[in-house]
């Protein structure tokens, strides 16, 4: 290099001085610069200097292949391997050659919990407050993902790794969910080069609605097809064609299945193996699990089992007839998560099989919250009951014993199930102030750097810390600027530092951390933790509610695991000096304001949610219009509206949907059966509203409207639906009720067949119309 003046001399030395302080590792700046060529270029190639090729960039010598597995609504004492009644042979093989984690933590909700642990940052720093059909238009409440908290895939995407993301993405705006895009934060955008799996919070097991990449995944046409399987299947494909194709490439898989999330379905095969196995009921199962939990030291040995939280049942108090259905939904739920352990052990084992399998770092996360109480006190036959406000009963769900699990219904057990699955902890999901709704087991293998097969670590830790340990065991800096945007810190602590033999009682790194989910607050510092509950998570519907009224408990978790002994009235100074910290903490965080509302926060229309449809009077789709998901569909609630079809009758014989929206959880159809028009309601998978023209249609062209006029005075009400076939009336009728809040879970709109799963059992997926359709205009009015 020619230096041409003093200035310049003396800039390249501050420069270099510079650069020699920067420790080792990745740069800060990413991406890379484009390339330059480095000689000397002259007037043809034979008076310039040979060519060079930019060159890939290559992970850091010896970095591990990285798998991360996060199954769903999963608590401390559900998989035997914490000492719970499911059956986890996988996490045992897990537990004896790697380390087991019993004072991780997540922020008690799926969305929140997913983005923090793939930036690396708080949930509202990331502006996932909640999941993301109740964002609003608060910094931390908006569920888009900011720029500026890049994901763990783009970094190691861009420093030589090759990624996957298989099941679950919950972290996508709901309106940026349709082939609409944009499709910067699909998971192909977050820094992932392969996806397969959905974008929904939850998803049917039987009759899913999934995505490879971009693409909308046609139906499997295995009548024995399930969710779990085909991602598993996938993820292995993955991982054995990227070693075949590059197998000094280190890979990074991130998989979310669905389960134990609802609905629980799972075949009988798996459901028969559970037979009797929880008769015991939810308050023996606990004091059983505590038990297990001490012999098998995830838990200390003076752990009290802590009070049935407010508003739970007594097993006792129980008839013959809800314990049956009760102990029933535990076994479809035990079988359910037992089939998820058997499946996450053919992705460990497909691992295990291959030639680096001894540098690869397998992170198992048992849940991204505690279980779920969604089901309510009363169980559910379809979860999105729970989203419109309605409660179940134990009479109308009794009816379906023999047929939970199976795709006729969206099955959830009852909260306090949930409850016992969070043994030894107080509270659930949802609930982030209290251990039961954040406190999850985690589980580490990596053979070539944890020799202390076994082990445990009991060092407080928080789900940010994920990112962070990545890095620093890949010998990655977190970038700075990501794609020309300045980054947030890493608001998390590495971990790696518990992976030697020596640091059993190494002192925790993460010494302060907030908990904040619909004003669930929690509060640890030191040892300490503060906790205030606002609402029981099995009630929807929220009443009004003042913060600085809310109820305060403090406790020593150095002393008192499960948080079984409030110490508020012994040390009001450290409480109130928690309490203060909790508000610095908020308002550096993006928690701030507050925000308490329940079920109003899934109307869309009323929050002023993004929407490829608001302002639009009147819709029309063609041909080849599916899956759209119901955030880009039709806002059809509380209000009136008519359906417009044009369409072509083959003969007398015609039959297949034309128009649908929703499925099994809830939504309507307008179809075609032996050339008689049908609309079926759908009103939240426990009441069908059939009716059907009285005349059929002709050979050749027609023009269906299938009309509804809204009752008014309120949401949910009823309303009377007319059908007519170029401009005769051929049929109608009368909903009693409609769905108020929520249309469906996971699906949206189809024209000309139904994907996802039916909106009724009258039809065969995927029930295509035999005939024509030019088009269908829905007016909104």
């Amino acid at each position: 290099m020619k230096i041409k003046s003093l200035a310049l001399v003396a800039s390249y030395l501050f420069l270099q001085n510079v650069q020699a302080q920067v420790p080792a590792g990745t740069p800060e700046v990413l991406p890379r610069p484009d390339f330059k060529f480095p000689g000397t270029v002259g007037r043809t190639y034979l008076e310039s200097d040979p060519a060079q090729f930019p060159q890939m960039v290559k992970a850091q010598k010896g970095a591990p292949n990285i798998v991360l597995i996060l199954i769903d609504d999963a608590g401390f004492g559900q998989f035997s391997t914490f000492g719970g009644g499911v059956p986890s042979p996988t996490l045992d093989k897990l537990a004896t050659n790697g380390l087991r984690f019993n004072r991780f933590h997540t922020t008690a909700l799926c969305s929140p919990t997913r983005a923090a642990l793939i930036t690396g940052r708080n949930h509202h720093s990331a502006a996932f407050a909640g999941i993301t059909e109740i964002a609003t238009g608060y910094d931390g409440y908006t569920c888009v993902l900011p720029k500026s908290c890049g994901t763990v895939g783009e970094v190691l995407r861009q420093n030589g790794y090759s990624t996957a993301w298989i099941g679950k993405n919950h972290n996508t705006p709901p309106w940026e969910t349709s082939q609409a895009g944009p499709f910067d934060r699909w998971a192909n955008g977050l820094g992932f080069d392969y996806f397969y799996g959905f974008n929904a919070g939850d998803m049917n097991h039987w009759n899913p609605i999934l995505y490879e990449n971009k693409n909308l995944v046609p139906a499997s046409k295995d009548p024995n097809y399930y969710l779990t399987t085909d991602l598993v299947d996938h993820a292995i494909s993955w991982i054995r064609e990227m070693k075949s194709i590059a197998p000094d490439k280190p890979y990074f898989l991130y998989v979310a299945p669905g389960a134990t999330h609802a609905p629980h379905q799972v075949s009988k095969e798996w459901i028969d193996k559970f037979k009797g196995k929880f008769d015991q009921g939810w308050d023996k199962y606990r004091e059983e699990t505590l038990e297990r939990q001490k012999k098998l030291g995830v838990v200390p040995s003076n752990t009290k089992l802590t009070d049935r939280s407010k508003g739970l049942p007594a097993w006792d108090t129980l008839n013959a007839d809800q314990k049956r259905l009760y102990a029933h939904m535990m076994e479809v739920f035990a079988a359910y998560g037992a089939e998820c352990d058997y499946e996450m052990g053919r992705v460990i084992d497909a691992v295990k099989a291959l030639p680096d399998a001894d540098n690869t770092m397998i992170i198992y996360i048992v849940g991204d919250n505690g279980s779920s109480a969604e089901g309510g006190l009363e169980g559910s036959l379809s979860e999105n009951m729970f989203f419109n406000g309605y409660a179940e009963k134990w009479q109308d769900n009794i009816k379906a014993i023999n047929d939970l699990g199976s795709s006729k219904y969206f099955n959830h057990f009852p909260s306090s199930w949930a409850h016992a699955m969070n043994t030894p902890f107080q509270w659930t999901k949802q609930v982030a102030s209290h251990f039961g709704g954040t406190r999850n087991p985690m589980f580490i293998d990596w053979p070539a750097k944890i020799k202390d097969k076994g082990g445990m670590r009991s060092q407080f830790m928080h789900v940010i810390d994920i990112v962070p340990t990545i890095y620093e065991v890949c010998g990655i800096t977190a970038p700075t600027s990501l794609n020309g945007v300045e980054q947030k810190p890493i608001e998390g602590t590495s971990i790696a530092y518990t992976f030697s033999k020596d640091s059993v009682n190494a002192k925790g790194r993460h010494e302060v951390q907030y908990f904040e989910l619909g004003v669930n607050r929690g509060m640890y510092d030191h040892g300490w933790m503060a906790s205030a509950v606002s609402f029981e998570p099995w009630n929807p519907n929220r009443p009004s509610f003042d913060p600085d009224k809310q109820k305060w408990e403090l406790y020593n978790i150095n002393d008192d695991f499960s948080q079984a002994e409030d110490l508020a009235a012994t040390y009001p100074l450290k409480l109130r000096q928690l309490q203060d910290l909790w508000w610095v903490q908020a308002a550096k965080y993006n928690v701030l304001p507050l925000d308490w509302r329940g079920t109003e926060r899934f109307n869309s229309e009323a929050m002023g949610r993004p929407s490829l449809t608001r302002g639009r009077k009147s819709m029309t789709y063609y041909p080849g219009t599916v899956g759209l998901p119901d955030q880009a569909s039709p806002p059809m609630l509380n209000k009136s509206w008519t359906i417009t079809a044009d369409i072509e009758v083959p003969d007398a014989k015609a039959n297949g949907m034309i128009i649908t929206q929703g499925g099994l959880e809830g939504g309507y159809g307008v179809y075609i059966r032996d050339s008689k028009v049908n609309f079926v309601y759908n009103f939240l998978g426990t009441t069908r509203f059939s009716i059907k023209a009285n005349t059929p249609l002709a050979k050749g062209k027609h023009t269906v409207v299938v009309d509804f006029e809204y009752d008014g005075n309120g949401i949910g009400k009823g309303g009377n639906i007319s059908i007519t076939d170029n401009g005769k009336k051929i049929g109608g009728g009368r909903l009693e009720k409609t769905i108020p809040a929520q249309m469906s879970l996971g699906e949206g709109l189809d024209i000309g067949m139904d994907v996802g799963s039916p909106v009724d059992f009258t039809y065969k997926l995927p029930f295509a119309f035999t005939g024509k359709i030019e088009k269908v205009t829905v007016d909104l009015k």
